[in-house]
């Protein structure tokens, strides 16, 4: 039986590390590029030489030349530059806009089949781009967001009230980072409401907390910014589509009605499968919820506006 393909473009800490979880998981054979000269042949040779220390049967390799992605079934696009201390990630727009752009041309090129996973930043508006320039159906485009936030809002829920993260279930809607809307109505420790677990001043500072996720982790690494937990979502999604798993997982995916999105990428929580985003799953939200889905979604929206305006 032949391998899943999975390429990943950019080889620095997020791509690197998406294919070291996607070989841990012995998920698909792995094509990592990047365009500096033998960055990525060099992580995939060292990556490639774990591969018997973790019984992983995974072929890799490392690259410079689109060809060697020729029909990938998925696509994680990592490209583009990172955050730096007081940076936000409006101020990526346009010079991730430019990368994402080309990126994208290369990989229709060479993959017309393929799901898009997109993790640039800023990601909302980085998988419109994707979208825009693919031309590929909506199922087939998707940007990793909602399962980093989720996976810090967790985590801090966890480390709270002291109990395994994997009792946590939570979701969260909107854009990716400051943007995100959660709702604590759906957040539950093994079924239990977590209104019932813990006040409402600690959920706010966890919330608030998990928003400034990123930031926390820029402002600590001084010369990076956070890569193991948002490789480790993306190879979640790519598992879920590669295994056909049909997994609830928010994902930034295109929205029409939904939500009242009127046509753009935005958080929410989808069934991802083997075709892609098979369904938008439509929450009934209260009104202070959905006003602030709005103005999240209003924002994404501004960012792509900006766009067609830097890029007429």
């Amino acid at each position: 039986m032949t391998r899943k393909k999975v390429s990943i473009i950019g080889a620095g800490n997020v791509g690197a590390t998406c294919a070291h979880w996607i070989l841990q998981k012995e998920l698909a054979d792995i094509v990592l590029l990047d365009i500096v000269e033998g960055l990525a042949a060099g992580k995939a040779l060292d990556l490639y030489e774990a591969s018997p220390i973790q019984r992983a049967d995974v072929r890799l390799i490392g690259t410079t030349d689109y060809a060697q992605t020729a029909q990938s079934d998925i696509v994680i696009i990592t490209s583009g530059l990172a955050r730096k201390p007081g940076m936000s990630r409006d101020d990526l727009l346009k010079a991730n806009a430019q990368i994402v752009t080309d990126v994208t041309k290369n990989v229709v090129k060479h993959s017309p089949n393929a799901f898009l996973i997109i993790v640039s930043n800023p990601l909302d508006a980085m998988t419109q781009v994707a979208a825009d320039v693919s031309q590929f159906p909506k199922n087939r485009v998707m940007g990793m967001a909602g399962i980093l936030d989720t996976a810090r809002y967790r985590s801090f829920i966890a480390e709270a009230l002291g109990v395994s993260v994997a009792d946590i279930q939570a979701l969260l809607l909107g854009g990716h980072g400051d943007d995100m809307v959660p709702l604590p109505r759906y957040t539950t420790v093994a079924g239990i409401p977590i209104t019932e677990l813990l006040d409402q001043p600690t959920i706010d500072a966890i919330i608030d907390r998990a928003r400034k996720g990123g930031i926390e982790i820029v402002n600590l690494l001084k010369t990076g910014s956070a890569y193991y937990a948002p490789s480790a979502a993306a190879a979640e999604m790519a598992e879920a589509i590669l295994k056909d798993k049909r997994r609830i997982l928010p994902c930034c995916a295109y929205c029409d009605k939904e939500y009242n999105a009127g046509g753009c990428f935005v958080g929410v929580p989808v069934i991802l499968g083997a075709n892609g985003v098979e369904k938008v799953i439509q929450l009934q939200l209260n009104p202070d919820e959905q006003k602030l889905i709005t103005e999240s979604i209003n924002h994404v929206k501004q960012l792509t506006t900006q766009l067609k305006t830097l890029n007429p």
